[in-house]
């Protein structure tokens, strides 16, 4: 009986584990082949674009911030945006002066692309504008005229600062005056980087929980826009489906499943993203995980079975030592890496 019992036991615990390696599994090599996918660029990306406003500018990082926002300013510059008169930000995140001054650097690009009211495809991070204009509005909601006006990080901002340090109105009247940078145009960025660099594209969502006509419409249009550009790229999303859509559209792009760890406490959904559960919809070719789970089984199973492992966002040297042995590259920002 007992003898049964460790037999059932085992022959689970081994069904358990056959089935958590096939949903983990990335795509084949024999696929990858025969559709001729390039792997993900062996250089270090800069997260948003070399910025010196915006994403991971915290006085935690404030060590190796300084050499990374002003080495942001003089590429920027060296680029045509912006003077040394310019006393706020020239290069906030997510902008084309902060996609020029990586392109300028030697670095590739990680960005994010969403969907406005009007139908086109901008290069934004968050859902709104707060954190980075001051204005709660969400892009959903705003046409690409409407960004055009709307700074990011306009005065009292300052270089270095995470945070807009103005609160807007949410109705601009009129295109604000002297030097400033609002959100581009994916178009207007891959005009700029023009093949000079690769580029990590991610595709944002409001959530990841379903997928709509919405959807769909975004997927199509920004695949429109890499599908004509010359130069190299990959995609990501932490939405299954984005990287699903490619599995089936466009088996030919190296396309990625964006992912953080979660405790199952957070919700089944959000735990099985984490675990990497949802990877047999999209069989992915890299896995970009947060780079404190570099460790984790999953992780260390998914690169085991071929997937290239790109961490973000790296944040200082400190992190990179750490980290270093569990990712094949690495998205960085507010420090210069110096192994490039």
């Amino acid at each position: 009986m007992a003898s049964n019992m460790v037999k059932k036991v085992l022959l689970g615990g081994l069904a358990a584990a056959g089935a958590a390696a096939w949903a983990i599994a990335p795509r084949r090599s024999s696929d990858k082949h025969r559709h001729a996918v390039q792997p993900v660029p062996d250089v270090w990306y800069a997260h948003r674009g070399l910025h010196d406003a915006g994403s991971g500018l915290n006085e935690q990082y404030a060590a190796e911030s300084g050499e990374y926002v002003a080495l942001a300013r003089r590429m920027a510059m060296k680029a045509g945006y912006g003077t040394p008169e310019v006393t706020g930000p020239i290069a906030p995140e997510n902008s084309l002066a902060s996609f020029a001054a990586a392109c300028e650097a030697g670095f590739g690009i990680e960005l994010d692309i969403q969907m406005t009211a009007d139908g086109r495809i901008v290069v934004v991070h968050d859902n709104d504008l707060m954190r980075v204009a001051g204005d709660p509005r969400r892009i959903a909601d705003l046409t690409y005229d409407e960004l055009t006006r709307i700074p990011l990080f306009p005065s009292p901002s300052k270089p270095g600062d995470a945070r807009s340090a103005q609160a807007g109105d949410g109705e601009p009247a009129q295109v604000p005056q002297g030097y400033y940078q609002h959100v581009p145009l994916f178009s207007d960025v891959l005009k700029v980087v023009n093949g000079r660099v690769p580029i990590i594209v991610e595709y944002k969502f409001e959530t990841n929980r379903y997928w709509d006509e919405r959807d769909e419409e975004f997927m199509d249009l920004g695949d429109a826009l890499l599908s004509a550009y010359d130069g190299t790229y990959v995609m990501e999303s932490f939405h299954p489906g984005a990287v699903a859509w490619y599995r089936k559209h466009r088996p030919d792009v190296c396309r990625g499943q964006l992912a953080e760890a979660s405790s199952f406490g957070n919700g089944v959904l959000p735990w099985a993203a984490g675990s990497l559960g949802f990877n047999f919809l999209g069989r992915p070719d890299f896995v970009a995980y947060d780079w404190h789970g570099g460790n984790l089984p999953q992780v260390r199973a998914a690169r085991a079975m071929g997937a290239t492992a790109v961490s973000w966002t790296v944040r200082s040297s400190d992190e990179y030592a750490i980290c270093d042995d569990w990712f094949d590259r690495h998205i960085f920002e507010s420090f210069v890496p110096q192994y490039r």
